[in-house]
């Protein structure tokens, strides 16, 4: 740190304005010095006083891991720094979306953290969708995945999803409907005050609810709030990226006949002969095919 520059944790992020979280716990309403990369929640900053609980980012330091998501441009942008974990969360209703649970897969791998799938809403789970629900999560814990079944109505799995977050940083993302605020709720009694707090501190009032946020867990590390979406874009990812985000492919590294293989039609390709081999599955490979070719699936 330079002479007056203070450590400091980003906990919300509204674009031009952050929140910042000093070491001492208060909160302070910061710009970014022009030239700075885009700073998100997560970040860890040094900052200098301005005025009465303001300041300025003066300095962004090194991020161990960046999520990143489509900037609407083909390219890329950071949705969150420093985490450890993406936690998926998905339920039957609204609908259970397993190419968004995929994509999201692949941006964790692709961010080198850990993804861990969330089937909310347990409750409303009927016998005639119990194999589909059990089959979904034997696929992903075959190729490697960790899976969880919760319902904050029944209380169901919130010891174990609580047990998965302790002394981590995770975000929790998923689409719109799927019962995060519940869930959250379940593991953050005090949610709403903190809420109370950052809105007094950024001056935005409830606008703090539908921004990402992060939130410190009771028995330790972080949650990361981020709002519901519709859709989740990778952007643009290179060829052999993309299937580094598949986990399942790597057991078969270099087995292909041509080192630049795509694993579509190509002679030769190990990926698919594991596909027709039932080594690989034609829903994963589908989601593969879909982000490699997004023209061809007008994505």
């Amino acid at each position: 740190m330079t002479g007056n520059s203070h450590a400091g944790l980003v906990i919300v992020n509204y674009g031009k304005n952050q929140l910042i979280e000093a070491a001492n716990g208060e909160i302070y309403r910061c710009v970014a010095r022009r030239g700075l990369p885009q700073i998100v929640c997560g970040d860890e900053v040094e900052w200098q006083l301005t005025g009465n609980h303001a300041g300025v980012i003066e300095t962004l330091l090194p991020r161990r891991t960046v999520l990143l998501r489509a900037d609407g441009n083909k390219g890329h942008r950071p949705l969150v720094s420093n985490i450890d974990q993406v936690i998926i969360e998905a339920a039957l209703e609204p609908t259970l979306d397993y190419f968004l649970i995929d994509k999201y897969i692949v941006a964790a791998e692709l961010a080198n953290t850990e993804p861990l799938v969330v089937i909310n809403k347990s409750d409303l789970i009927r016998p005639e969708d119990r194999d589909r629900i059990e089959t979904l999560i034997r696929e992903y814990n075959a190729i490697g995945y960790s899976t969880l079944l919760t319902s904050a109505l029944e209380n169901t799995g919130i010891e174990e999803f609580t047990n998965c977050l302790t002394n981590k940083t995770s975000i929790l993302v998923g689409q719109s409907g799927v019962g995060k605020s519940s869930l959250i709720k379940r593991l953050l009694p005090e949610r709403d005050i903190t809420i109370g707090k950052l809105s007094d501190a950024s001056g935005l009032g409830k606008h703090t609810t539908t921004s990402t946020t992060l939130y410190h867990l009771p028995r330790g590390g972080n949650l990361i709030d981020s709002p519901g979406v519709r859709d989740f874009h990778l952007g643009d990812v290179d060829d052999s990226e993309l299937a580094n985000g598949f986990r399942e492919f790597q057991a078969y590294p270099g087995q292909c006949r041509f080192n630049d293989c795509r694993h579509l039609t190509e002679p030769g390709c190990a990926i698919n002969t594991a596909l027709a081999d039932g080594g690989i599955l034609e829903r994963r490979m589908e989601s593969y095919r879909r982000l490699l070719q997004p023209e061809k699936y007008n994505l």
